[in-house]
């Protein structure tokens, strides 16, 4: 299964998304809490795998996005987004994101339909 960055401002939101994925047969290697970490660990960890929290302080996720596919145009990014951010969602897919998960959902979704 994969290895997977987390990344949202929320620590309660990292530890649902990485028990979800946990739970389905993957590895968490390492959270961050904003999309200045994110690129940072992104770099460190090259992760198979991460999720990226839209809105977030520091540098928010399309931000995060954009520099993290500069650097690596094969990134696997999925995007958490809580609901009425259609339009941020729809701008992070143009960047390159793979897909999207409403965050609302996050404790139903079926990570390996995604990944």
């Amino acid at each position: 299964m994969a290895r997977v960055l987390v990344v949202d401002d929320a620590a309660f939101m990292r530890k649902m998304v990485s028990d979800a994925l946990t739970k389905g047969g993957h590895e968490v290697v390492g959270e961050a809490g904003n999309g200045l970490e994110a690129v940072s660990q992104f770099q460190a960890l090259k992760p198979e795998v991460t999720t990226l929290d839209i809105t977030m302080p520091e540098k928010d996720g399309l931000a995060a996005l954009k520099e993290i596919m500069a650097m690596d145009p094969g990134a696997r990014i999925i995007m958490c987004s809580a609901l009425g951010q259609e339009s941020k969602v729809l701008e992070s897919i143009k960047a390159g994101a793979r897909d999207f998960v409403v965050s609302a959902d996050i404790r139903m979704c079926r990570f390996a339909d995604i990944l």
